[in-house]
Formats: C-alpha cells, sequence, structure tokens
C-alpha cells in the first residue's frame, strides 16, 4: 500500500459533535396566501353584508313606518303589513345568509392560516373580523331599522 502523503487523501465525512443538530434544507418559505384570502372573505361577512342589509333595513324600515300609521295599537301584529317590502325584505335575508355563509368560511380559513403559519397576522385579522360581524349585523340593521321606521312615519304626518 502507497504511503499517504498530506493532500493525497480525501477527507471523510464526519458526523456532527454533540450538541449540534444534523444540517438541514431551510424550509420552503410559506406564502400569506391563505390568511389574506380568509380575511378577504371574513371582511364579505363582517362589513359588506352588514352594511347592505342595514341599508335594506333602513328601507323596510321606512316602508313600515307609512303603514302602521294606519294600525290601530290594539291591533294583533299582522305579517301582512310586511307585503310592500317583501322584496327588500329578501333582500335583507340573503344578506343575513350569506353573511353567515362568508363568515364561517373567513373563521374557519381564519384558524387554518394562524395554525399552518401562512399569513398569520391577515388570518387573526379575518377570525377577529368574522367572529364579530354579526354583532356589527344585528346592530346596524336594528338601529336602522327603526331609523326606517320613524323617517316613513314622520313623512305620513299632515303638513303644517
Amino acid at each position: 500500500m502507497p504511503s499517504a502523503f498530506a493532500g493525497t487523501v480525501p477527507p471523510t465525512a464526519t458526523g456532527p459533535g454533540y450538541g449540534h443538530q444534523p444540517w438541514q434544507p431551510r424550509p420552503a418559505s410559506r406564502t400569506a396566501g391563505l390568511g389574506i384570502v380568509a380575511f378577504v372573505v371574513a371582511a364579505i361577512a363582517g362589513i359588506l353584508a352588514p352594511v347592505l342589509g342595514a341599508v335594506a333595513g333602513f328601507a323596510i324600515g321606512e316602508g313600515l313606518g307609512a303603514e302602521l300609521g294606519d294600525v290601530p295599537a290594539t291591533a294583533d301584529f299582522d305579517l301582512a303589513i310586511l307585503a310592500p317590502v317583501r322584496g327588500l325584505v329578501l333582500v335583507a335575508e340573503i344578506t343575513f345568509w350569506a353573511g353567515t355563509v362568508f363568515g364561517i368560511w373567513g373563521l374557519t380559513q381564519g384558524i387554518i392560516a394562524a395554525v399552518k403559519g401562512q399569513g398569520r397576522a391577515w388570518a387573526i385579522a379575518a377570525i377577529v373580523v368574522a367572529t364579530l360581524g354579526p354583532i356589527v349585523y344585528g346592530t346596524l340593521v336594528y338601529v336602522l331599522l327603526f331609523l326606517g321606521v320613524a323617517a316613513g312615519a314622520i313623512s305620513t304626518l299632515p303638513a303644517s
């Protein structure tokens, strides 16, 4: 066997010493797409649906305000009073159910994005917006419905 001179023997791979982890490739960078989509969907549920529902609620209230002036205070409530505004009631109902579907979607996707770390800040914002969406919807529709009733009732008062 020939003798080995310095520089003629190829280096051998050695294992890591104590306290060192073996080399691992970097994990693939994760995009924030999942969190951004969750936020957009939650924004539809928490912002757009309540605004559309509130506009419909005001119009419903305005239509009812004119009708309620003709009903005696002792009369039972008859759902036929909603007949003139049935199209608007349908719009309010559609915004409610669409907001519900988008809110559940945004909440679920936001939780998944936060757990996976794909757009965590967007995902947390989506979770907050989707969670507060029903409260915002109910409050806006309630307030604007009764403002509409007041506006409709005032419009039926005789001119002075």
